[in-house]
Protein backbone atom coordinates (compact mmCIF):
# COMPACT_ATOMS: atom_id res chain seq x y z
CA UNK A 1 0.00 0.00 0.00
CA UNK A 2 1.07 3.39 -1.15
CA UNK A 3 2.05 5.74 1.55
CA UNK A 4 1.31 8.88 -0.54
CA UNK A 5 -1.66 10.37 0.49
CA UNK A 6 -4.40 11.81 -2.46
CA UNK A 7 -4.42 15.61 -2.18
CA UNK A 8 -7.72 17.29 -0.82
CA UNK A 9 -10.15 19.40 -1.82
CA UNK A 10 -9.16 22.76 -3.32
CA UNK A 11 -9.55 25.16 -0.68
CA UNK A 12 -11.60 28.10 -0.92
CA UNK A 13 -11.31 31.34 -0.36
CA UNK A 14 -10.57 32.03 3.29
CA UNK A 15 -8.57 29.18 3.30
CA UNK A 16 -6.64 30.12 0.54
CA UNK A 17 -5.80 33.53 1.90
CA UNK A 18 -4.94 31.48 5.79
CA UNK A 19 -2.42 29.36 3.15
CA UNK A 20 -0.92 32.27 1.18
CA UNK A 21 -0.47 34.18 5.03
CA UNK A 22 1.04 30.55 6.15
CA UNK A 23 3.30 30.77 3.64
CA UNK A 24 4.37 34.65 4.13
CA UNK A 25 5.00 34.04 7.31
CA UNK A 26 6.98 30.86 6.98
CA UNK A 27 9.46 33.34 4.59
CA UNK A 28 9.82 35.58 7.14
CA UNK A 29 10.19 33.86 10.54
CA UNK A 30 14.22 33.31 9.12
CA UNK A 31 15.31 36.86 8.91
CA UNK A 32 13.09 38.36 11.67
CA UNK A 33 14.24 35.29 14.41
CA UNK A 34 17.49 36.37 13.32
CA UNK A 35 17.50 39.79 14.40
CA UNK A 36 15.89 39.50 17.62
CA UNK A 37 18.75 36.70 18.26
CA UNK A 38 20.92 39.77 17.38
CA UNK A 39 19.77 41.97 19.52
CA UNK A 40 19.38 39.47 22.60
CA UNK A 41 23.08 39.10 21.89
CA UNK A 42 23.61 43.16 22.20
CA UNK A 43 21.36 43.12 25.71
CA UNK A 44 23.83 40.74 27.25
CA UNK A 45 26.65 43.65 27.12
CA UNK A 46 28.83 41.99 24.72
CA UNK A 47 32.48 41.86 24.25
CA UNK A 48 33.46 44.33 20.99
CA UNK A 49 34.17 41.44 18.89
CA UNK A 50 30.53 39.88 19.81
CA UNK A 51 29.02 43.59 19.87
CA UNK A 52 30.10 43.72 16.11
CA UNK A 53 28.96 40.22 15.09
CA UNK A 54 25.48 40.97 16.57
CA UNK A 55 25.14 44.15 14.35
CA UNK A 56 26.45 42.06 11.32
CA UNK A 57 23.32 39.77 11.79
CA UNK A 58 21.00 42.22 12.32
CA UNK A 59 21.99 44.20 9.30
CA UNK A 60 21.70 41.75 7.12
CA UNK A 61 18.85 40.00 8.26
CA UNK A 62 16.99 43.04 8.35
CA UNK A 63 17.86 43.54 4.53
CA UNK A 64 17.00 39.69 3.66
CA UNK A 65 13.70 40.51 5.48
CA UNK A 66 12.41 44.04 3.78
CA UNK A 67 13.87 42.25 0.52
CA UNK A 68 11.43 39.27 1.09
CA UNK A 69 8.91 41.62 2.08
CA UNK A 70 8.71 43.42 -0.65
CA UNK A 71 8.74 40.41 -3.05
CA UNK A 72 6.21 38.61 -1.41
CA UNK A 73 3.42 41.72 -1.37
CA UNK A 74 4.31 41.34 -4.81
CA UNK A 75 4.31 38.15 -5.58
CA UNK A 76 1.18 37.18 -3.29
CA UNK A 77 -0.39 40.59 -2.25
CA UNK A 78 -3.00 42.89 -3.87
CA UNK A 79 0.03 45.64 -5.31
CA UNK A 80 -2.18 47.88 -6.75
CA UNK A 81 -6.12 48.29 -7.41
CA UNK A 82 -7.98 45.73 -10.10
CA UNK A 83 -6.59 46.44 -13.29
CA UNK A 84 -3.28 47.71 -12.22
CA UNK A 85 -0.26 47.28 -14.19
CA UNK A 86 3.38 46.50 -13.01
CA UNK A 87 6.68 47.74 -14.41
CA UNK A 88 9.39 44.58 -15.38
CA UNK A 89 12.62 46.54 -13.99
CA UNK A 90 10.57 46.82 -10.29
CA UNK A 91 9.91 43.12 -10.83
CA UNK A 92 13.31 42.61 -11.81
CA UNK A 93 14.92 44.32 -8.58
CA UNK A 94 12.56 42.29 -6.63
CA UNK A 95 13.05 38.78 -7.71
CA UNK A 96 17.41 39.32 -7.54
CA UNK A 97 16.45 40.67 -3.99
CA UNK A 98 14.56 37.58 -3.05
CA UNK A 99 16.42 34.71 -5.27
CA UNK A 100 19.93 35.38 -5.52
CA UNK A 101 22.24 35.01 -3.32
CA UNK A 102 25.80 33.03 -2.73
CA UNK A 103 24.33 30.08 -4.96
CA UNK A 104 21.34 31.04 -7.17
CA UNK A 105 21.72 34.20 -10.05
CA UNK A 106 19.02 35.27 -12.42
CA UNK A 107 19.80 35.70 -16.00
CA UNK A 108 16.91 38.63 -17.09
CA UNK A 109 16.23 39.00 -20.78
CA UNK A 110 12.88 40.88 -20.52
CA UNK A 111 12.23 44.08 -21.60
CA UNK A 112 11.34 47.06 -19.05
CA UNK A 113 7.88 47.73 -20.18
CA UNK A 114 4.40 47.48 -17.96
CA UNK A 115 2.34 44.44 -17.77
CA UNK A 116 -0.99 43.66 -15.90
CA UNK A 117 -0.06 43.26 -12.61
CA UNK A 118 -1.33 39.11 -12.60
CA UNK A 119 0.94 38.65 -15.35
CA UNK A 120 3.52 39.99 -13.39
CA UNK A 121 2.82 37.91 -10.34
CA UNK A 122 2.51 34.77 -12.13
CA UNK A 123 6.42 35.46 -13.49
CA UNK A 124 7.61 35.79 -9.84
CA UNK A 125 5.40 32.80 -8.85
CA UNK A 126 7.10 30.83 -11.75
CA UNK A 127 10.35 31.76 -10.41
CA UNK A 128 10.14 30.73 -7.25
CA UNK A 129 9.01 27.16 -8.15
CA UNK A 130 12.15 27.45 -10.53
CA UNK A 131 14.45 28.20 -7.42
CA UNK A 132 12.79 24.87 -5.94
CA UNK A 133 14.25 22.46 -8.59
CA UNK A 134 17.63 23.38 -8.00
CA UNK A 135 17.75 23.17 -4.44
CA UNK A 136 21.71 23.15 -4.67
CA UNK A 137 21.50 26.27 -6.40
CA UNK A 138 22.39 27.16 -9.51
CA UNK A 139 21.23 29.84 -13.06
CA UNK A 140 17.77 30.69 -13.56
CA UNK A 141 16.54 32.13 -16.93
CA UNK A 142 13.61 33.91 -17.60
CA UNK A 143 12.63 34.65 -21.42
CA UNK A 144 9.51 36.17 -22.72
CA UNK A 145 6.97 34.34 -25.15
CA UNK A 146 5.62 36.73 -27.19
CA UNK A 147 5.43 40.96 -26.76
CA UNK A 148 3.18 43.41 -25.21
CA UNK A 149 0.31 43.11 -22.53
CA UNK A 150 -0.13 39.50 -23.67
CA UNK A 151 3.35 38.31 -23.18
CA UNK A 152 3.88 35.03 -21.21
CA UNK A 153 7.53 33.62 -19.55
CA UNK A 154 9.14 31.07 -19.94
CA UNK A 155 12.04 30.32 -16.86
CA UNK A 156 14.68 27.72 -17.26
CA UNK A 157 16.22 26.60 -14.02
CA UNK A 158 20.33 24.80 -14.48
CA UNK A 159 21.87 23.77 -11.73
CA UNK A 160 23.39 20.27 -10.21
CA UNK A 161 21.27 17.45 -9.02
CA UNK A 162 17.86 19.53 -10.67
CA UNK A 163 14.97 17.51 -10.37
CA UNK A 164 11.21 18.08 -10.74
CA UNK A 165 9.61 18.05 -7.11
CA UNK A 166 6.32 16.26 -7.66
CA UNK A 167 4.17 17.43 -5.24
CA UNK A 168 4.66 20.57 -7.34
CA UNK A 169 3.96 19.35 -10.86
CA UNK A 170 0.57 17.66 -8.79
CA UNK A 171 -0.27 21.09 -7.63
CA UNK A 172 -0.20 22.89 -11.28
CA UNK A 173 -1.87 20.14 -12.91
CA UNK A 174 -4.39 18.99 -10.23
CA UNK A 175 -7.57 20.76 -9.31
CA UNK A 176 -7.22 19.40 -6.00
CA UNK A 177 -4.84 20.50 -3.45
CA UNK A 178 -3.00 19.57 -0.38
CA UNK A 179 -3.75 21.97 2.46
CA UNK A 180 -0.55 23.07 3.74
CA UNK A 181 1.57 25.93 3.57
CA UNK A 182 4.39 24.77 0.91
CA UNK A 183 1.83 23.61 -1.88
CA UNK A 184 0.14 26.50 -1.88
CA UNK A 185 1.92 28.42 -4.10
CA UNK A 186 2.10 26.61 -6.90
CA UNK A 187 -1.74 26.14 -6.47
CA UNK A 188 -1.78 29.65 -6.53
CA UNK A 189 0.40 30.01 -9.79
CA UNK A 190 -2.00 28.23 -11.80
CA UNK A 191 -4.68 29.76 -10.45
CA UNK A 192 -3.08 33.01 -11.88
CA UNK A 193 -1.88 31.40 -14.52
CA UNK A 194 -5.95 30.71 -15.24
CA UNK A 195 -6.84 34.26 -14.47
CA UNK A 196 -4.70 35.37 -17.46
CA UNK A 197 -5.79 32.63 -19.98
CA UNK A 198 -2.77 30.51 -18.89
CA UNK A 199 -1.31 26.98 -18.75
CA UNK A 200 1.83 26.69 -16.16
CA UNK A 201 3.69 23.27 -17.29
CA UNK A 202 7.16 22.42 -15.56
CA UNK A 203 9.36 19.76 -17.32
CA UNK A 204 12.61 18.92 -18.08
CA UNK A 205 14.27 19.95 -21.17
CA UNK A 206 18.10 18.35 -21.18
CA UNK A 207 19.33 19.49 -18.05
CA UNK A 208 17.28 22.28 -17.23
CA UNK A 209 14.38 21.62 -15.46
CA UNK A 210 11.69 24.86 -17.40
CA UNK A 211 8.74 26.81 -16.22
CA UNK A 212 6.13 27.71 -19.17
CA UNK A 213 3.78 29.68 -19.05
CA UNK A 214 1.22 29.87 -22.44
Amino acid sequence: MSGTSSPGPAPDALELAALLCSRVCHDLISPVGAIVNGLEVLDDDPKPEDREFALDLIRKSAKTASARLQFCRLAFGAAGSAGAQIDLGDAQSMARGQIEDGKTSITWNLPRILLPKNRVKLLLNMMVIAQQTIPRGGTISVDPIGEGETMSFRVAANGLNARIPQNIADMLSSDRSSADAHAVQPYYTRLLAQSCGLTVTLAAEGEAIVVTAA
